[in-house]
């Protein structure tokens, strides 16, 4: 028996937290420091709450948050307006630019999973809310450790960013894919579930590795095995909620899933959302 898939036909993954970056580690730590500049500090929690947006739409739903835009007013006497927002912006990139490199480590397994996704047929799109100057930093990377998808979709490439799905129906026009539903959108964050399930993709929850648990590799080799269930028990309960179809703790971890879900499609089932 052949061991193609028969119904999926393509992957649209993530990048940071889901193939590269174990933790998500590098927006967030950005996230922080341009707040701190402006002398209103957040928390981890806060720069990572918005993860999976657009960066000028994460920074502007940080600076929305009740405890942030009163820090904003006690120290500025005003709320936080679209200059604010423009120039912190302004600020993450080179910021972000300036740390990709060491943030852009391919998570351990991804490469042989991808390369047996390719082997049973699929075509492997990918979307991030990274711009197309920081994608050329992490892209390459990539590349050099043996991940290279066969499109890349950011920022600029859709009028809106997740959960809208236009970049995902760009990656389906670009991969030359349809229906929506024979694509498996890949994401560590809820925005990014969502956006599969605007779409009408099938979509899985990166738990392990993202931005929910926001550990290294190191840190979670720390981590005793309660400690483990619980800190993806709690990422992926908020991607379970999102709308995630399944959870994987790694894209390491993901054959048996589209196998999975390539049944039951051979069984006549689709995304309950899908058109």
């Amino acid at each position: 028996m052949s061991d193609q898939f028969q119904r999926i036909k393509a992957l649209v993954l993530d990048w940071a937290g889901t193939t590269i970056d174990h933790g998500s580690r590098a927006p967030a730590i950005v996230f922080q420091e341009i707040f701190r500049r402006r002398e209103v500090p957040i928390s981890l929690a806060q720069a990572r709450e918005p993860m999976g947006r657009a960066k000028r739409d994460h920074i502007a739903t940080i600076a929305a948050m009740p405890e942030v835009a009163a820090a904003w007013l006690a120290a500025y006497g005003r709320g936080c307006g679209d200059a604010d927002i423009d120039a912190m912006y302004a600020d993450f990139l080179p910021l972000q630019k300036s740390i990709l490199g060491d943030h852009s480590h391919v998570i351990p397994g991804v490469p042989e999973t991808i390369a047996e996704c390719r082997h049973r047929g699929l075509k492997i799109g990918s979307s991030t809310g990274y711009t197309r100057e920081l994608m050329e930093i992490v892209g390459d990377a990539a590349r050099q450790q043996g991940y290279q998808p066969d499109c890349v979709l950011c920022a600029e490439d859709a009028p809106r960013g997740r959960p809208a799905p236009y970049l995902i129906y760009e990656a389906a026009k670009r991969l030359d894919v349809f229906p929506l539903w024979a694509i498996v959108k890949v994401d560590d964050t809820p925005v990014g579930i969502e956006a599969g399930r605007n779409a009408g993709c099938w979509t899985v929850g990166v738990t392990l590795t993202g931005n929910g648990v926001g550990l290294s590799v190191d840190e979670v080799a720390g981590l005793s095995a309660d400690e483990r269930k619980r800190v993806c028990d709690e990422a992926g309960e908020k991607l379970k909620q999102a709308g995630a179809h399944y959870l994987v703790a790694s894209v390491a971890d993901l054959l048996p899933v589209l196998i999975e879900i390539d049944n039951r499609m051979l069984q006549g089932e689709i995304p309950i959302n899908a058109a």
